[in-house]
Formats: structure tokens, sequence, C-alpha cells
């Protein structure tokens, strides 16, 4: 489907020829994601350059505006080699949004405020037609955690949370406390593993804390615990798992 419209009102169109078919229903996640090239017009024009191979249905400049680039309803290539919820395919499943910041490799800033009214404005609108519960609004680094940092700690999740996009709980203060690391096993190590399974990340129960666990561990608290991202599972990071858990619909008293 060649894209002539956009599907948000007020975004401009550039197509981009890197797309398919969806393989499978339609979209029931969306997956954000950091461009991480220092030019906000060369990270479009990579994403539309059929030299490139990726795309994303949405790009978001610093200043707010919005660019459609694949149609809703097309299969973008953006989440690449992925796993959440035992599903790989996630290009299939997901809408792909693109937000403008050169990311951990460049010089990784705060999002403007006019840049997050934007992807605010946008993914509620895709929320709302397309049926997306908010604990399937996710980073691209919870569905590729050993691949990918983006759209980082400085991504304001608690702000989209208070707009009605995705989940988020208060984080637990990092005050100290035993801790788990790489190197650790035993069942506390399985019963953590567990946790993020059941939450989605792609972690197999191994009682082992490995390279997978904390590459997890790492994603888990860009995403909800900012503060200290260091793969370590300390007690903050695992009382905030575990409040997300509880706090999932019809999950109440069972994490």
């Amino acid at each position: 489907m060649t894209l002539k419209d956009p599907e948000f009102a007020g975004a401009q169109v550039r197509p981009s020829p890197n797309f398919g078919e969806r393989r499978g229903g339609p979209p029931d996640m969306l997956v954000l994601h950091y461009t991480g090239m220092d030019n906000a017009d060369e990270a479009l024009a990579w994403l539309c350059s059929e030299r490139s191979e990726v795309s994303a249905h949405y790009f978001i400049y610093e200043d707010g505006r919005i660019v459609q680039m694949v149609a809703e309803e097309m299969r973008a290539w953006h989440a690449g080699n992925s796993l959440w919820k035992g599903e790989h395919d996630n290009n299939s499943r997901s809408i792909g949004i693109e937000i403008a910041n050169p990311g951990h490799q460049g010089d990784y800033h705060e999002f403007p405020p006019e840049q997050i009214a934007a992807v605010i404005r946008l993914c509620q609108n895709c929320v709302r037609r397309w049926a997306i519960v908010p604990e399937r609004v996710l980073a691209h680094s919870d569905i590729a955690p050993q691949r990918k940092e983006d759209p980082g700690e400085k991504f304001p999740w608690r702000s989209l949370f208070e707009a009605s996009v995705g989940h988020w709980v208060e984080p637990s203060l990092a005050t100290g406390g035993r801790f788990f690391q790489r190197g650790d096993q035993g069942q506390p190590v399985e019963a953590l593993q567990a946790m993020l399974a059941m939450y989605g990340y792609g972690v197999e129960i191994t009682a082992s804390f490995d390279e997978v666990l904390e590459a997890n561990i790492k994603a888990f608290q860009r995403h909800f615990r900012p503060s200290k991202v260091d793969g370590i599972a300390d007690v903050s990071t695992i009382e905030t798992l575990h409040k997300l858990l509880t706090s999932l619909p019809g999950m109440s008293g069972s994490a």
C-alpha cells in the first residue's frame, strides 16, 4: 500500500519503500525509538532510503513536526531481531515511532517539550484507534535489550502515562539493601527471571544471572527505574517490577 495521505491529522507524508505485509492480525503494540543520529533530516532520509532496509511508521522532529513514512496497516521495518511475550515478529505486531535524538552514541540530551507533546498526541491517537493496551506501549530496548538502548533513560515515560499512554508505577527509591548481579545463582534469581518473563521480557528461567538477564534488567531500569541503570537487581528494581505486575489487570496479588 503506497502512502498518499497521513493517517494522523497534521502529519506530513514522506513515503519509505521499506515495508511489507503484516503477518497475522492488526497491530497491538506501540514501539518507541530514538533515531541515534546527530542530524534529524539525515535520519529521516535514511529511514526513507531503499538502501537502509529500515523504516518506521512515524518520525517526530525535535520541534514537534510529525512525518508518516509507512501506512499503519503495513509492516514497517523498525524492531529488528526482538522478543516480547514470546513473539519474535514484533514488526508485524507493532506501530513504530522514531523520535529524533542523537542517543547514547552522540549528544544524548533531554527530549524537548514540543517533541514530547507531539509524541503524546500521536500515541494517544494510535492507542485509541487500534485499542492498544497500556502495557504494550514499549521501548525498543524492552524488546531488544541486548542490542538497543533507545529511547533511553531520559525519555519521560511518566509524562506519557499521565496522558493515559503506557504503563507506569512510581519507582521505588534506590536505597541499597540486598541485590543480585551477574554470576549469582539460585531460587531468588529464578523468581526474578519469572517476574520479568511474566511482564513480557525475553528471559529464560535458568536460575543463573547471566548477560541476558543483566541486559533485560538494564532495559527494565531504563523504562521503569531510570534514576540508576546498572543491570543490578537491587531492592528498588525488584519492588518496582513487583508493583508493575500487581497493577496489571487481573494480576493483583498474583505476583
